[in-house]
């Protein structure tokens, strides 16, 4: 109830006010019946322009850490997030990817949409960067399209660090669904997975025209950060 609160009276059209947003495509997400979105991720806001725009709900798996943070800050997000029926997902230990797969699976399995930001994390420059493969795993055992998705113009709006919006133009563009069925039972061979996933960002990327790497975003910031920490505290020369 609360997430249909927040959509149609409280949060979506204080969003369609600011942001203005720009819908493309809206024709190729299915009308019902489970599927997959796959979008890029630029800001904090992607999680909210899109369910405030799609007619049908959609669940996204969301970092746990949107859903344990400290103070008044933390708990309201935290309860901003669950009302909004969004899942929180641990990333740490050699287990998460699982614990993601299985919970998109369970959306999935009720028929409705999942939003997945193949990336998973935010991009810290505007860049798309290599997608992972749960994506294509969930895609293949549920037997599901994948509805390619690009938030543009949300990383000028809220980039990462920043509470407070700009007023920036916002275009989200649909793709037309991917279907994946001719690699069915397939989801244990990597060089399929490899090659779905892939596919998918490609079909992001002619959608949101951004410039692209090919590594995952989370290895590059960590080496940023350790650049950045090395530079501010130098390692003394051994003598």
């Amino acid at each position: 109830m609360f997430y249909y609160l927040l959509k149609y009276v409280l949060l979506g059209p204080l969003l369609r006010l600011v942001f203005r947003p720009r819908i493309e495509g809206l024709e190729n997400v299915p009308a019902s019946g489970p599927a997959i979105v796959a979008g890029n991720h630029l800001s904090f806001s992607d999680h909210f322009l899109m369910p405030a725009i799609l007619k049908r709900r959609i669940t996204f798996l969301a970092k746990a850490e949107y859903f344990t943070g400290p103070g008044l800050k933390g708990r309201l997000t935290a309860f901003f997030f669950r009302s909004a029926g969004q899942i929180p997902v641990d990333r740490s230990g050699k287990d998460a990817g699982q614990a993601a797969i299985r919970e998109g699976l369970g959306v999935l399995s009720k028929g409705e949409l999942l939003g997945i930001y193949p990336e998973g994390t935010r991009s810290h420059d505007g860049r798309l960067y290599k997608g992972k493969v749960g994506v294509a795993v969930m895609a293949l055992r549920a037997g599901v399209p994948v509805v390619p998705c690009a938030m543009i113009g949300t990383f000028e709006a809220q980039p990462p660090g920043k509470v407070i919006p700009n007023i920036h133009p916002v275009v989200i563009r649909f793709g037309k669904p991917l279907d994946f069925s001719r690699y069915a039972g397939m989801e244990h061979e990597k060089a399929i997975l490899r090659a779905i996933t892939d596919e998918i960002m490609y079909a992001i990327l002619s959608l949101s025209e951004q410039e692209y790497v090919d590594r995952y975003a989370a290895v590059v910031k960590a080496e940023q950060a350790a650049e950045k920490k090395e530079r501010k505290f130098p390692r003394a020369p051994l003598s």
